[in-house]
């Protein structure tokens, strides 16, 4: 078994961000950056287990869009494919591939892209004047290295080009993660800054926008005697306030009237850190075979009805392995 300290070590490396580090900022991030279409889950399990996933041990390169640091060298000559059909006509997708070269290392490439369809332009009046369409792209170049049987670092650095009709924006970002397997007791940690950068050309001429930079942490246990696996992510640790405000519209014929804040939701301490949480749980009763189940605690809060709020924030998914092929939805 995992000696306690070392359980107390990783526990604190999860639990102590949670609650402190994410007091150094307090501001909301909801439509504040650009480039946010690289925070969609690129991964179907990671979308089945609440849009995030950066610490299961598993042999799927997909994973690694995620977490470089999951890169390893039986991924060697994987090449994934991944495609969303997203609301409307909206659609994005991500394809990649992997190899290992002996002590160098293991690297990937990968191509994300987001098409956001074909718009009506029209004039200030509403006449119809043609159409237009936005798309964006980034470029994926991966590093992993293992420092020792247990821990691995991986990097990627990302390019990335958008055009909204005529306005077009270039920008470099990075991700750095380390992950930490312990195979015996079948756990894992990482913790990954995702995001590093900022545009290298604005849309405008200097209105340079922030890039959804994030702060993650994230584990993984999967129980020695039961087909079962529990995974936690805290995201956004480098800011406390997740919550945003209610816009009252009581007069609506008067547009410019109408916005009035009122009190946030979720101002208590308990309430701001369920925000930063990720929940999932996996079934695999066998090594070719998966359920998953996933919360996403923030997502809930914001999209739910309160009246009704269901199975808002729930996600879920399945997956199998045939031959050399992997399929997960």
């Amino acid at each position: 078994t995992m000696p306690l300290s070392a359980f107390s070590f990783f526990a604190s490396i999860f639990f102590v961000p949670v609650f402190f580090l994410s007091f150094s900022v307090s501001a909301q991030i909801g439509g504040d950056n650009t480039y946010d279409f690289m925070n969609l889950p690129n991964a179907a399990k990671a979308a089945a287990l609440g849009g995030n996933i950066i610490a299961l041990p598993d042999n799927d390169l997909s994973l690694a869009y995620h977490n470089p640091a999951l890169l390893k060298e039986s991924m060697h000559n994987q090449i994934v494919l991944n495609y969303v059909n997203y609301f409307t006509d909206i659609n994005y997708g991500y394809v990649s591939y992997a190899r290992e070269y002996n002590e160098l290392g293991n690297f990937g490439i990968g191509l994300q892209y987001m098409n956001y369809g074909d718009f009506i332009e029209a004039s200030e009046l509403g006449d119809k004047t043609g159409t237009f369409s936005a798309v964006e792209y980034a470029f994926h170049l991966m590093y992993s290295k293992n420092i020792d049987s247990s821990f691995r670092f991986g990097a990627v650095l990302k390019p990335v080009y958008s055009r909204l009709d005529t306005y077009t924006s270039y920008g470099i970002m990075g991700d750095v993660g380390i992950s930490y397997y312990n195979e015996d007791n079948l756990f894992m940690a990482s913790f990954i800054v995702k995001n590093i950068g900022s545009q290298l050309k604005p849309y405008t001429t200097d209105n340079y926008e922030p890039v959804p930079f994030d702060v993650q942490i994230g584990i993984s246990k999967k129980l020695l005697h039961a087909p079962f696996r529990f995974s936690m992510i805290a995201h956004h640790l480098e800011t406390y306030d997740l919550s945003y405000k209610k816009i009252n519209n009581a007069e609506p014929t008067n547009v410019l009237a109408r916005s009035k804040e009122v009190e946030s939701e979720g101002d208590d301490f308990f309430e701001n850190m369920m925000r930063h949480m990720i929940f999932g749980v996996e079934f695999l009763p066998t090594e070719n075979f998966f359920v998953a189940l996933g919360l996403n605690y923030k997502r809930r809060r914001e999209l739910q009805i309160s009246e009704k709020p269901g199975f808002t924030g729930f996600s879920f998914g399945f997956g199998f392995k045939l031959s050399k092929f992997q399929f997960s939805y």
